[in-house]
């Protein structure tokens, strides 16, 4: 019916005269009480540029012609003078226009690239608010000179790899504060993304308050971070070049690197020596063995049997020469860190309260630092507690621990706080009152690894952590483990060091002794529930 009736209201339209450039629109007006049917139709001529065409019209398909919308007919005349001046009034929700309050004024930001650096200042600082720099050292003092002169104090940077610490070190000596963001935590709004709309997005949250800065250390540590992190790398390139040689001996088919635990010990490494020097007969070369060497005479002079050629021989010569020149710089890198190591501040008196005996430990790993008890005194002065006192934390641990965070952790407001800059607690991350991820976050600073190789050597320790750690595993997984014990010893690290204590091994033998027994209790109700008894056997 209403089609029909559609159908006939159309064709009874009337029709506009030729050449008139108007559209009749429609309008209909419905009675009390009258139904569809009863509509009655009153055309008007609008121009054509006062109407909103739409491509299609409700329940037809795409194929129609577009059909007018009309726009909602106002009455000018109508309007009160507060609805005709609500345009001219200031709206929050304009472009431009901050909905935050500023907290910071004398903010701005900065995103640094690897041959440009934009930078952005308030608005009515300068005349051109955001300027762009080169990166040479002229500019970056030229952008300092800006900056004093725009009445800046602090300033928000976001960079990738090491571009930023150039500018980071020149505006420090200008007194302006500077703040490394995560470029995680300033995402900008999809689109638009250009240098120029990050510094200004940047300068933005900066002066209203919503960033907060990277962590990083007083410049002295910065330096031994430096070296560390040098030995590091010095460390991976020895171990590739002792994979050569092992590859080197695999292809003459000499088998001694499978007898003997350690390529670089003392045995292997008069070895090697022996056969870049030109000897090549085998009981020669086994008498270099060391009467520590579990394999006997005869098994070490059966693996230097092998063939011999030519080019596997320069390999290993150019691979044992490269892996000495190594072992010398790391030796000069670890001679300068302890220098530096012994300027820091002192914590504690050490005639008052001289440095502990060390405990029975294993050999230490052949990467430690050359002058390890040394070390270990300088570190007792510098942080006032004996770290290496705590199963499975070497020298090597706490050197780790003073170049990438120092020797103070105030900057850290609880252990918790410490453990989540660590990556080392569970993540945050829920919807509709549901936990959608509780994985660790990524991406984790080089002291937690260091934490994770000393968790992993918890495995055959005989103290209260070494149980707790299996017991871990055994519940949890190798992986899960490692970050839970990795979480344990950075709590323990943070209330040794904050509250200048001392380890005390009895607090953890305590809790394994209550484990234990509750473990039992529980074993005793399952043995009851089942009909049995459980009687203790005398060991």
């Amino acid at each position: 019916m209403l089609a029909r009736w559609w159908c006939e209201q159309q064709t009874a339209k009337p029709r506009l005269p030729s050449g008139d450039e108007r559209v009749l629109i429609p309008s209909y007006s419905v009675g009390p009480g009258l139904a569809a049917s009863a509509l009655v139709p009153a055309f008007r001529a609008e121009p054509v540029n006062e109407i909103a065409f739409s491509n299609r019209h409700p329940g037809c398909c795409s194929r129609h012609t577009p059909t007018p919308m009309l726009k909602p007919a106002i009455d000018k005349s109508a309007l009160t003078d507060t609805a005709k001046n609500r345009k001219h009034q200031p709206s929050s929700r304009r472009k431009g226009v901050s909905i935050q309050p500023v907290i910071d004024p004398d903010a701005a930001g900065a995103d640094i690239g690897a041959r440009e650096i934009v930078v952005c200042v308030p608005a009515d600082r300068d005349e051109h608010p955001v300027r762009s720099f080169a990166t040479f050292t002229q500019d970056l003092n030229a952008l300092a000179d800006w900056l004093v002169a725009c009445r800046i104090k602090t300033i928000a940077m976001e960079s990738t790899g090491m571009y930023w610490i150039p500018l980071f070190q020149i505006l420090e000596e200008r007194a302006i504060h500077v703040q490394l963001v995560n470029a995680r935590h300033v995402k900008h709004v999809p689109g638009r993304k250009s240098d120029v709309s990050d510094a200004q997005w940047l300068q933005y949250l900066h002066s209203v308050g919503l960033l907060k800065g990277s962590f990083r250390p007083p410049q002295d540590i910065c330096a031994i971070r430096s070296l560390a992190r040098h030995r590091d790398s010095l460390l991976a390139q020895a171990a590739d070049q002792v994979r050569h040689m092992h590859k080197c001996l695999d292809q003459m088919n000499l088998q001694i690197h499978h007898v003997i635990n350690d390529l670089t010990g003392a045995t292997g490494m008069a070895i090697i020596e022996a056969i870049v020097k030109g000897e090549r007969d085998a009981r020669a070369l086994a008498a270099h063995r060391d009467r520590r060497i579990k394999a006997s005479l005869e098994t070490v002079e059966k693996s230097l049997r092998g063939d011999w050629r030519e080019e596997h021989l320069l390999v290993l010569r150019l691979s044992l020469a490269t892996w000495q020149h190594l072992r010398v710089q790391i030796a000069e890198l670890d001679a300068d860190i302890a220098r530096r190591v012994r300027a820091l501040d002192e914590r504690v008196d050490v005639q008052a309260r001289p440095l502990p005996a060390a405990g029975k430990r294993r050999n230490a790993s052949a990467n430690a630092p050359a002058l390890g008890e040394a070390l270990r005194g300088e570190f007792y002065r510098a942080l006032g507690t004996d770290l290496t006192a705590v199963p499975a934390i070497s020298v090597l641990t706490v050197q780790s621990f003073i170049s990438e965070i120092g020797t103070d952790l105030g900057k850290f407001q609880s252990a918790k706080h410490f453990v989540s800059w660590l990556g080392l607690c569970p993540g945050t991350k829920i919807s509709g009152g549901q936990v959608l991820d509780a994985r660790s976050r990524r991406g984790k600073p080089r002291f937690a690894l260091q934490l994770r190789q000393a968790a992993q050597s918890l495995h055959s320790s005989h103290s209260s952590l070494g149980a707790r750690y299996r017991r871990l595993r055994s519940r949890l997984g190798a992986p899960q483990a490692l970050t839970a014990m990795a979480h344990c010893l950075a709590r323990i690290i943070y209330k040794l060091l904050t509250e200048q204590r001392s380890y005390d091994e009895s607090v953890f033998a305590t809790l394994e002794a209550e484990h234990e027994k509750r473990q039992h209790q529980r074993l005793q109700r399952q043995a009851t529930a089942m009909g049995y008894s459980l009687v203790r056997v005398p060991t």
